[in-house]
């Protein structure tokens, strides 16, 4: 069965862009994860949606990869085929003050071509380590920034095959989530909208972020980001701190010491040691304050 659904693939993409068995630990920001079954590299649209009709066609479970960040993958891997957007769909164009990005377009590339071209409003993404495409599904933020702000539109795959663009109006976009991420769409491209502005003054804010971001959170570490999603009134990170959980470990797994917001892998982590340490924190912090934290963490495969 394997070895015929990989000659599927295989007809589709050619045996270059077809991995099986891929170790999901290369391909997540916290490098942890098993196998997964296939592990699919496509480099157009057609590519796909023609993933996509085979998926569906043969029964088979599947997940949009961006470059793996705000993921973690059970130890066994997925049963299941990975589509990885970022490698191959991440042009980047820019048209007078808006910037056109395919989906696994990190958003640092998009930022990187928002300095240069002297735009600004973008400063506050440059530093959040994931794609354009996973930014939309979650409307990503940091800094005070979200990316509904400067969003135009999104161009999407719906689930019966049909290539939608969407204005930003009609996205829906909340904290964390959006139309895109409840109806079950698949982004292929989105169109940032900006303002003309000095490039000395963007440079120097996103130095300022990058500074900021150096001193605060634990970027020698792998981890996934912020681990928590904000409870309504609190930050995740003081809830954690204030529990007593600085440097609380779990196996490989610990809460950050230089920020109680990210679970880090110290180096030899798997997937169990994250998730009990979570929980262990989700359970602690409820105790303590009567806040029930809700993972920002996505969980692929069994745990």
């Amino acid at each position: 069965m394997k070895q015929e659904m990989r000659q599927k693939f295989c007809e589709l993409l050619g045996e270059e862009r077809v991995l099986t068995d891929e170790p999901m630990n290369r391909h997540t920001t916290f490098r942890i994860g098993g196998p997964a079954d296939y592990f699919l590299l496509p480099e157009s649209r057609e590519d796909i949606r023609g993933i996509i009709k085979i998926c569906k066609e043969e029964g088979l479970p599947y997940f949009v990869l961006g470059n793996g960040s705000n993921l973690l993958v059970s130890d066994e891997g997925y049963r299941g085929v990975i589509i990885q957007m970022f490698k191959n769909l991440n042009k980047v164009t820019v048209e007078g003050t808006c910037i056109r990005a395919e989906s696994g377009a990190l958003l640092s590339s998009v930022a990187a071509a928002a300095k240069n071209a002297s735009l600004a409003g973008f400063e506050f993404a440059g530093g959040i380590p994931g794609t354009l495409g996973g930014a939309v599904v979650m409307n990503a933020g940091a800094y005070g920034g979200e990316l509904k702000d400067v969003l135009k539109e999104a161009t999407v795959l719906t689930q019966d095959g049909d290539i939608l663009t969407i204005p930003v109006e009609e996205l829906e976009m909340g904290y964390r989530t959006s139309k895109v991420k409840t109806s079950g769409y698949l982004v292929l491209e989105a169109v940032i909208s900006l303002k003309e502005g000095d490039q000395e003054a963007i440079k120097a804010r996103m130095k300022e972020l990058t500074e900021q971001r150096t001193t605060k959170q634990p970027l020698e570490y792998p981890s996934a980001g912020s681990t928590f999603k904000r409870p309504q009134g609190y930050f995740a990170g003081k809830l954690i701190m204030d529990s007593g959980l600085r440097g609380y470990r779990v196996g490989g797994a610990q809460v950050s010491e230089k920020h109680c917001g990210f679970v880090i892998n110290t180096g030899n982590a798997c997937a169990k040691d994250v998730r009990d340490l979570m929980e262990d924190v989700i359970d602690k912090v409820r105790d303590k304050f009567g806040v029930t934290l809700e993972p920002e963490v996505k969980f692929l495969g069994d745990f």
